[in-house]
C-alpha cells in the first residue's frame, strides 16, 4: 500500500494480452482488484487472503 491510502495497482499476472485486463494492488492482509478499462468505477477490496483466494478460485472456474 502506498502512503495516504493510495493503492499501487499493477497488471494482474492472470490477465491475458490486449485490452481485457485487471489490475491488482496489495492491501494489508489482502488485495484489491479493478478493471483496467474502467478504473474510474473503483475497485473491489478483499480484506484477507481467504477472501482473495476464494475470489480467484471462482474466477478460475468461470463462476463470476
Amino acid at each position: 500500500m502506498m502512503p495516504n491510502g493510495a493503492l499501487n495497482f499493477r497488471k494482474s499476472s492472470y490477465s491475458g494480452s490486449g485490452d481485457n485486463c485487471v489490475e491488482v494492488a496489495d492491501v494489508t492482509g489482502g488485495a484489491a482488484v479493478r478493471d483496467t478499462q474502467h478504473r474510474d468505477l473503483g475497485h473491489l477490496t478483499f480484506a484477507d487472503s481467504g477472501q482473495w483466494r476464494a475470489f480467484l478460485a471462482s474466477a478460475r472456474r468461470d463462476r463470476l
